[in-house]
């Protein structure tokens, strides 16, 4: 991976709440060459995975999933905060290291065996993505892997993929 990825991430201390260390990617993707470089690493990875869709995580999960759908000639799907569908949805609660959230899906935005990716920035204690793949199991979608940029090794996130296979460029 280019060295030029990880130098411009950069460390927030105490947000968005006390004791939490945040990864900022905002000035990776204002670098053109580092952001071209981060979408690289993804495509390049699931380039022959025949993937039918990439599915986003609110809201950086978009930032990185749609260009990455674009290079691999799929759809994009969007999973979001409640009140932000307005089509039928299916909806899980999940944990997250500072709180508890919802996250929704259209009923519609996969079929039943379609390949999908997911895509996020970071893996932290694996909360959002738990509850992205449940929401995938409800509609019949074939996960094909998750792909995040930034894995925070030390919070276990790892284990709530349940053996999806799990790909991550940058550990901290």
């Amino acid at each position: 991976m280019p060295v030029q990825i990880e130098s411009l991430i950069r460390a927030i201390p105490d947000f968005p709440i006390p004791g939490i260390l945040f990864r900022d990617i905002t000035p990776l993707l204002a670098d053109p060459a580092g952001f071209r470089s981060t979408i690289d690493l993804f495509v390049e990875k699931y380039r022959s995975a025949q993937i039918d869709a990439v599915v986003g995580i609110e809201a950086r999960g978009y930032m990185l999933g749609a260009p990455v759908a674009h290079q691999l000639g799929a759809g994009f799907v969007p999973v979001r905060k409640p009140g932000k569908l307005p089509g039928e949805k299916f909806s899980e609660e999940y944990a997250l290291e500072y709180g508890t959230n919802t996250l929704e899906v259209h009923a519609d935005a996969v079929g039943r065996g379609h390949r999908v990716l997911v895509v996020d920035d970071l893996l932290a204690t694996g909360g959002t993505i738990n509850a992205t793949l449940r929401l995938l199991e409800k509609l019949g979608a074939d996960v094909v892997g998750v792909a995040v940029l930034i894995e925070l090794v030390a919070l276990g996130g790892r284990a709530a993929v349940n053996g999806t296979e799990l790909t991550s460029f940058i550990h901290y």
